[in-house]
């Protein structure tokens, strides 16, 4: 119920789908772009200063509209950073303030080119190797999120379970006590108990009476916590009962190991990281020393000032080629630093790797080793639990027949709810071992099925 219905889970569900466009995003930087963009209408009225033949400015009166729309497709290429183009234009000019009224149209009809970084970074090329990898993680993390949400619903149950447990344990308490307490009044005044003994009956019924109040609001507040997380809105009473039966399958740490790094978010998030400090010393160097860039484009531009077809019978030959370049003379160490910082952090970050990955293989080791130990502690409180009842049991008739002190019985009592608490909190760390086992691995071993199997795109 939680997985399906619970706000965290809803929560789960849009950062998936949040990432899923993220990726959307990304993958459309390297297919073809086709964009229309200009200006229409582009009308100006205005006084601007105009340069004279004797070097003076005169104001004069601008009235004219100044038009264009342009239509362009590009494709970059990851590997090398290139960006080729195709590009289509048409401007016209309108002229208000002559006598007749002039008009212009020109334009590049076609125009092919490309646009190329030298010696630059590459950012397409990092993130087509970095990218798949953060959006993958996102799919295994979402995965995790639904096992995480199982854990702590199992908590929550056992939570309101305990304190259902404690609330009935404290009513029958009460009601033994307060029989007990009746009887021992009868004793007390034919004289065969002792006034303080008498006192002690009666604080246990006080006692008594005071962990029902106390385990009947634990119960409302672990029921209200339990009913929000798993959407249980309309739902006033819960009565649980205690998973007792409980799966019996082996768990082997090396396939686990092998499973978690298989599947994990974080085993794939390893690669990643590295990947990205690879990437940022990459970043540091082509970012500074030299750097140049190339622009070069070939196509017809015409001009007509009759019509938009006259314009594309009056063509001619258009060219273009440029290199631009940058290098730094005098930084004063400026882009070594840049370089030394990047370089160093690519090696903090490989260590950091290391020792997340120790501590990966260490947390599942540790894991599968609890399970198996929790498995025989359930089957040992289990048997503790009913050794204790039964011995309160005796302990009670005994004392009831004068046999016992009532240290005696109140020792056999205590035994008994702690043997019982014992018994479900058991049961509580089994269940969160085996759901925290799901989640560390992403492998269910009770079914021996992946919790998460790689799908293409």
């Amino acid at each position: 119920m939680a997985r399906d219905r619970s706000i965290w889970a809803l929560q789960a569900e849009v950062r998936k789908e949040n990432r899923y466009w993220q990726y959307r995003v990304y993958r459309s930087n390297y297919n073809p772009q086709l964009i229309l963009d200009g200006n229409f209408p582009a009308y100006q009225r205005a006084y601007d200063p105009v340069r004279q033949e004797d070097g003076s400015y005169d104001y004069r009166e601008v009235n004219q509209n100044n038009s264009d729309i342009n239509l362009s497709l590009s494709q970059s290429i990851s590997f090398t950073g290139t960006q080729f183009f195709i590009n289509s234009n048409v401007r016209r000019f309108d002229n208000f303030s002559s006598d007749p009224r002039y008009k212009l149209y020109s334009g590049e009809p076609i125009s092919v080119g490309l646009r190329q970084p030298l010696f630059s970074f590459n950012q397409l090329r990092w993130d087509k190797r970095i990218e798949p990898l953060r959006y993958e993680e996102s799919k295994r993390e979402f995965v995790e999120d639904l096992e995480n949400i199982s854990m702590i619903a199992a908590n929550r149950f056992f939570d309101l379970l305990l304190a259902q447990m404690n609330l009935r344990i404290a009513q029958i308490n009460l009601a033994n006590n307060d029989t007990i307490y009746k009887i021992g009044e009868g004793r007390y005044n034919l004289g065969k108990i002792a006034e303080n003994e008498l006192l002690d009956l009666e604080l246990n019924v006080m006692t008594s009476r005071q962990q029902v109040a106390e385990s009947s609001l634990d119960v409302e507040t672990s029921l209200l916590r339990l009913r929000t997380f798993v959407g249980l809105t309309n739902v006033d009473k819960v009565e649980l009962l205690p998973p007792n039966e409980i799966p019996t399958f082996d768990v082997d740490e090396a396939t686990a190991i092998a499973m978690a790094r298989d599947h994990r978010a974080d085993a794939l998030g390893f690669t990643r990281r590295q990947l990205e400090a690879e990437r940022d010393v990459a970043q540091a160097k082509g970012t500074t020393g030299l750097n140049a860039d190339m622009f070069a484009s070939f196509g017809i531009s015409g001009r007509s000032e009759e019509s938009i077809p006259d314009m594309y019978g009056n063509t001619v030959d258009q060219q273009s080629v440029r290199i631009g370049f940058e290098i730094p003379i005098l930084d004063w160490g400026r882009q070594k630093s840049q370089v030394k910082t990047a370089e160093a952090n690519l090696k903090l970050e490989e260590y950091t790797i290391a020792l997340d990955e120790i501590n990966f293989d260490e947390a599942i080791f540790t894991q599968v080793k609890q399970f198996e130990m929790l498995k025989e502690q359930v089957v040992i409180s289990e048997r503790a639990d009913f050794v204790a009842q039964k011995r309160y049991d005796i302990a009670r008739n005994r004392y009831l027949i004068g046999k016992i002190s009532i240290t005696d019985l109140n020792l056999a009592l205590r035994d008994k709810d702690d043997a019982k608490r014992a018994y479900i909190q058991s049961l509580r760390d089994f269940w969160t071992a085996y759901y925290n086992l799901r989640l560390l691995t992403l492998y269910d071993f009770e079914t021996n099925q992946l919790l998460y199997t790689p799908e293409e795109d």
